[in-house]
């Protein structure tokens, strides 16, 4: 997929429409995308790791950093254009 394919996959799980994509949000894309459990500690620690604010969520500033945490540490391919 492509890095705007992320963005546009990613925001389906923006359930409140505010824009950022919370623990719990990250946590049901990444269950959603490969059918397992992934425990909200685990996308906790994952946020931290990219969110380069500390506001606590990934806004769009930071979905690069993201993919690129999802192409090294789940599997995820980005193609970079």
């Amino acid at each position: 997929m492509t890095i705007d394919e992320f963005k546009r996959w990613l925001k389906k799980f923006d359930n409140d429409n505010d824009g950022r994509i919370s623990t719990d949000e990250l946590a049901d894309a990444i269950r959603v995308s490969n059918g397992g459990w992934f425990t909200r500690r685990k996308s906790k620690r994952i946020i931290r790791s990219v969110d380069a604010n500390g506001s606590g969520f990934i806004d769009d500033n930071e979905i690069k950093n993201l993919a690129e945490f999802a192409e090294k540490h789940l599997n995820v391919r980005i193609l970079h254009w």
